[in-house]
């Protein structure tokens, strides 16, 4: 029955099937950050909009077209998060993280919210998992995070995933860089695209993303920032390519790489899978050496990536089966309800995934929910207080000790 009622544009419903996907790759992810010595945190919904505008820039798509903002009762202007890392750094300054040994390593999953032209794999509202290593400068922590994405996609079997990898620079190094481009695009700014003529002052790097033609045509001749690294730019870009080499994860250099947020310095990189066409970026990120020092902090250094949770299933494309039930607790006759419903949560607590019919279904009825469930074993409750076991794969079905029925079923292991 149809409801009048719909989920608002670019949300989504996640149902019990593709549930069963999500909840594969987030065990997974969670394995592997625990495995890495990622510890879990968790952020608000929304924060106060002066975070994302300082942090993020108020230059980017982001800021300037994409975020949820809104006043609360107390005319406090707040939004709901459109990114990880800059609630991450806030709750690393709020909380002392900065006296902890460092660097400081947290994982992360969650929604995130963003005013986007809905598509597959891209919605208004979406989920994404991540890692941050806070407080330290060492191209060691650069190489760890993007080996450990590298894992999270080969664990899950995401096919076609290439690793571009590039270098902004340190904030102070790419000055002169930005100088240098700026008068380039004015030299060609008539090629321009009208929303790029206006970011050239203020934001020139996003130029090297934009979609229109004119502007990709200048940009194929424009000054690459990784040809123009300072020395302990370069030495850092070069350490990071040489851990990657040992640890045998492949990739290529990509001087164009620029990413949609201003708080970038350094090594930047993105994992692209050739499933997903034209819109091919699955997770990226990099480092963010200034971003803690713009919200108050001292000067932290740190590198970070997330990656997209719809992206990955829509790459993986995959149906993940239900687990099956150990048990189904059958009701032959009235009077046994209240045991069945004894039996069941003893079951349960012996470490069974155990179910007992809900819907008052007759014997023959039950066991064929059973078998909907994947039961493998179900127990028939008789009337007089008998038992049977009964074992869905061959049929077989035997007389159970009415004393010992969860030994019965685990094999006298409980």
């Amino acid at each position: 029955m149809a409801s009048k009622f719909q989920a608002p544009r670019g949300t989504f419903d996640v149902l019990p099937g593709p549930g069963r996907a999500r909840a594969r790759l987030e065990a997974v992810a969670a394995q592997l950050f625990a495995r890495a010595g990622y510890e879990p945190i968790q952020t608000p919904a929304f924060e106060d909009t002066d975070l994302f505008e300082r942090g993020v820039g108020k230059s980017t798509d982001i800021v300037q077209k994409e975020m949820f903002t809104f006043e609360d009762k107390g005319e406090r202007s707040l939004t709901l998060r459109p990114e990880g890392t800059a609630p991450i750094c806030r709750a690393y300054l709020e909380h002392g993280m900065h006296k902890m040994a460092q660097p400081v390593k947290l994982s992360y999953g969650g929604p995130f919210f963003r005013h986007e032209r809905p598509q597959a794999g891209r919605y208004r509202q979406f989920h994404q998992l991540g890692v941050e290593a806070i407080g330290s400068d060492s191209p060691l922590a650069d190489a760890e995070v993007i080996v450990l994405l590298s894992d999270l996609l080969g664990e899950l079997g995401v096919p076609g995933v290439q690793l571009k990898l590039g270098s902004l620079g340190s904030l102070e190094a790419r000055r002169e860089y930005l100088e240098e481009l700026r008068g380039y695009l004015r030299k060609n700014k008539r090629k321009l695209s009208k929303e790029v003529r206006e970011r050239i002052d203020l934001n020139p790097l996003r130029a090297f993303d934009a979609d229109d033609e004119g502007t990709r045509e200048v940009m194929a001749g424009a000054p690459l920032l990784v040809d123009r690294l300072g020395d302990e730019d370069a030495e850092h870009f070069a350490e990071v390519r040489a851990l990657l080499d040992a640890a045998g994860v492949g990739y290529t250099i990509d001087g164009s790489l620029v990413r949609g947020i201003d708080y970038y310095t350094r090594t930047i990189f993105t994992f692209d899978c050739d499933v997903l066409g034209a819109q091919s970026e699955i997770g990226g990120g990099g480092r963010y050496d200034g971003l803690i020092e713009q919200l108050g902090g001292p000067a932290t250094p740190a590198v970070g990536w997330a990656c997209g949770v719809e992206r990955i299933l829509l790459a993986l494309d995959e149906e993940v089966e239900g687990p099956g039930r150990d048990a189904f607790v059958a009701i032959a006759a009235e009077g046994q309800r209240q045991r069945a419903v004894a039996l069941t949560r003893e079951l349960r607590r012996a470490g069974l995934s155990a179910e007992v019919d809900l819907a008052g279904r007759g014997l023959k009825g039950q066991l064929k929910h059973a078998d909907r469930l994947g039961a493998r074993q179900v127990l028939i409750l008789e009337e007089d207080g008998s038992a049977q076991l009964r074992d869905m794969q061959s049929g077989e079905q035997r007389p159970a000790d009415p004393g010992n029925l969860v030994d019965e079923l685990t094999g006298g292991e409980s």
